[in-house]
């Protein structure tokens, strides 16, 4: 009988002491864990609630400091989710996310303030700056394929650097969730500018997106401008010339 009591005070002390382990698992273990690319200054905390200080892409570009907190009891589901937030200067991004078997990645709460530059998103066009700020309810991704969005993306103070700089205008694109058969489809306006524009933005299967609408000068667009848009070809009745962009992420 005392045998039997030692082994479950054995047993249960080993399970106290792995409990402890894994609440204080230090988040510089888990670094090896990063996605491939990626790669962390110096991290604090626990892998439960931590940050990583110098989030690095291929060992060149700042992406900023990372903090998460972990939502444990999503793990009996088998899905990993947590609070993230990550921050650069004045620009910030958090969110509410979930990963789940199979690269079903979703996220809610999600806000973000960025100054646009080419550091930062290397496919934006050269010499192009502003602000961005994008809040959205619902984001989710099965495949590697957005699959759901509701919110809405602004870019403000956009200018084009080169021999001249070239103001552009404010933009906004929103979108409501999938529509018929689950096309993904989202409204295209500005916000004021030298360009009018109206049209919509279709997220595509490979994945990537297509870009359509209508575009007019106002009397404050530059000359370069007004240029430029006359190679889209003739306008309408209306003064509007029809565009159309499409791209792969």
């Amino acid at each position: 009988m005392r045998t039997r009591r030692t082994l479950w005070l054995g047993a249960l002390a080993l399970l106290a002491f792995a409990l402890i382990l894994v609440a204080r698992f230090p988040a510089a273990w888990a670094l090896g864990l990063l996605p491939a690319g990626l790669s962390c200054d110096a991290a604090d905390g626990t892998v439960w609630n931590g940050t990583c200080a110098g989030l690095m892409l291929r060992h060149q570009q700042l992406i900023g400091d990372l903090a998460w907190q972990l939502h444990p009891l999503r793990l009996f589901a088998g899905r990993l989710a947590a609070h993230v937030e990550l921050t650069q200067g004045a620009d910030f991004a958090h969110a509410d996310v979930e990963l789940a078997p199979g690269g079903h990645f979703t996220a809610g709460d999600v806000a973000a303030r960025v100054h646009l530059n080419a550091a930062l998103v290397p496919q934006l066009p050269r010499g192009l700056t502003g602000a961005a700020r994008a809040d959205f309810a619902r984001v989710e991704v099965k495949d590697g394929r957005v699959t759901d969005l509701v919110g809405r993306i602004e870019a403000h103070d956009l200018f084009q650097s080169g021999n001249v700089t070239t103001e552009l205008g404010n933009y906004a694109l929103s979108f409501n969730g999938p529509g018929a058969a689950g096309a993904l489809i989202g409204e295209l306006t500005d916000l004021g500018g030298p360009l009018a524009v109206q049209g919509t933005v279709r997220m595509t299967p490979e994945p990537g997106f297509v870009m359509d609408g209508m575009v007019a000068p106002r009397a404050s667009a530059a000359a370069n401008i007004v240029q430029q848009l006359q190679m889209l070809g003739a306008p309408d009745a209306q003064g509007r010339r029809s565009f159309s962009i499409a791209n792969t992420f």
